[in-house]
């Protein structure tokens, strides 16, 4: 079925075609995205990776997981699924008054 993985304490010069080409060495990347922020469009220093086969993705987990990068080391992990965000607010102080 394949696996997301977390990639945590990203450079934030790491680009997605950086991301991509440093998992690439485990198996095919189907996806690598750097997260930005929405505002200043800046890394926020960590993104996710798609991997179709399961046995290459665990082999970029364990080759990758603690490894140096830019100076920074990395935390590779399976992503966990993305909670559901419940409303936001909406105003100021007054809120729920």
């Amino acid at each position: 079925m394949g696996k997301n993985l977390y990639v945590g304490n990203l450079s934030y010069a790491v680009t997605d075609a950086e991301l991509n080409e440093i998992f690439s060495q485990f198996g095919k990347v189907d996806s690598a995205r750097v997260i930005t922020d929405r505002d200043t469009g800046r890394s926020k220093g960590f993104g996710f990776v798609e991997m179709a086969d399961d046995a290459e993705a665990q082999a970029a987990i364990d080759g990758m997981n603690g490894k140096e990068d830019h100076g920074r080391t990395l935390t590779v992990n399976e992503a966990k699924p993305r909670e559901p965000r419940g409303p936001r607010p909406h105003g100021g102080m007054g809120y729920n008054r």
